[in-house]
């Protein structure tokens, strides 16, 4: 049977992922960039059926006990001068009197890892160099010069995954670029910000800040067009250097946050895309998640996405263990919909809120009643 699965990427998808799959008894193995667990990140949705996912999961509980609860949010002018504020909604969560759940990126994926049993092995500072693969196997060549074989290997490793320029060609056909960059780092609260957001908007840069749980530090989020604006994704320092330089024009408490930022660990930084793919698998190997079909934060349901399509992925391999193209190809006849509609939510949300009505829409937009009721 197909139970030895690599999963490349120990994000929301990869763990997902591998809660399912150990559940069912498979051997799974989650490698990973990184040198250990990243803390700090942004704060991130779970909405509509993806909250059924978490109570399946038995973290619905934990997860509500872990949002954020902000208050509401300030805009405010490039000066730092609030000119609007609202208690009614957030820039990053929406709606405050929603069933939804905003949690902290690091504080789900450690929910995530509790849950699964000690079974998963983790390897960390690795990665996968190369793949081949026949009827049976996947001989997998990683990064460190360690080869091993597994059943099947999935790419949850985002946006730019590596997995994807492995396996696929024209990989330029599938990133379809938002000519947006968003850079996302932690700071102390040198603020004293307090249960609330505070946002700036304009054409040529904008950022969303807010404390963490403990109101100990600042996450703070910044975006801004890609016009000359590129730097090497593996240059941290040149990609400081160039949140900074785009930040240059706005005043009052900001420039202290920029000034903190050099000395962050905790920085993350990104040209958004949307990914667009004809098919997420070839032979042996999947994509699950961003690597698959990003719709990018602009939507708010990237997660979401991350946990309904890896609760399906599961699912259909855990039905078809020795058939991985029945798996594969059911996998994706059930998620593309979902897929779709909320990919399409990207427009709607470039210059307002997403309505309420289309959101509620499109984070429902998929059926997995039956499916959940085979895991209760």
């Amino acid at each position: 049977m197909n139970r030895n699965i690599l999963i490349s990427g120990a994000g929301v998808t990869g763990l997902a992922l591998a809660y399912w799959l150990d559940r069912a008894g498979f051997a799974v193995t989650l490698v990973e960039r990184s040198p250990a667990f990243r803390r700090g990140g942004q704060a991130v949705d779970v909405r509509g059926v993806a909250l059924d996912v978490l109570k399946a999961m038995g973290l619905h509980c934990e997860a509500d006990a872990l949002r954020t609860r902000s208050k509401g949010m300030s805009t405010l002018d490039a000066h730092g001068n609030e000119v609007a504020r609202t208690e009614e909604r957030t820039f990053s969560a929406g709606r405050l009197d929603s069933d939804d759940i905003e949690i902290f990126r690091d504080d789900l994926c450690e929910l995530l890892m509790g849950a699964m049993g000690n079974q998963v092995e983790f390897v960390y500072a690795d990665g996968i160099q190369a793949l081949s693969q026949n009827d049976q196997e996947v001989i997998v060549t990683f990064a460190s010069g360690i080869e091993r074989t597994f059943n099947c290997v999935v790419g949850a490793d985002g946006v730019y995954s590596h997995t994807r320029k492995l396996c696929f060609n024209d990989e330029s056909t599938f990133v379809k670029p938002l000519n947006r960059v968003l850079a996302f780092f932690s700071t102390p609260n040198l603020i004293d910000l307090k249960h609330w957001q505070l946002i700036h908007r304009e054409a040529s840069v904008g950022y969303v800040i807010y404390p963490s749980r403990d109101q100990k530090e600042l996450r703070v989020g910044v975006g801004y067009g890609t016009l000359d604006a590129e730097v090497s994704r593996h240059d941290i320092r040149a990609q400081k250097d160039m949140v900074a330089s785009k930040c240059v024009r706005l005043g009052g408490f900001f420039p202290q946050l920029i000034d903190s930022m050099q000395d962050t660990t905790q920085f993350y930084y990104n040209e958004l895309a949307q990914i667009h793919m004809p098919t997420w698998s070839k032979g042996r190997v999947v994509l699950a998640g961003d690597a698959a079909h990003c719709a990018s934060p602009f939507t708010g349901q990237g997660t979401s996405l991350a946990l309904v399509g890896s609760f399906v992925l599961a699912r259909e391999l855990i039905r078809h263990p020795d058939q991985p193209a029945q798996a594969f190809a059911a996998y994706e006849e059930r998620i593309r919909p979902y897929v779709h509609i909320n990919q399409g939510l990207l427009d709607l949300n470039r210059k307002e809120p997403i309505p309420d009505e289309l959101m509620t829409k499109a984070k429902n937009s998929i059926d997995l009643h039956d499916m959940l009721k085979e895991v209760a």
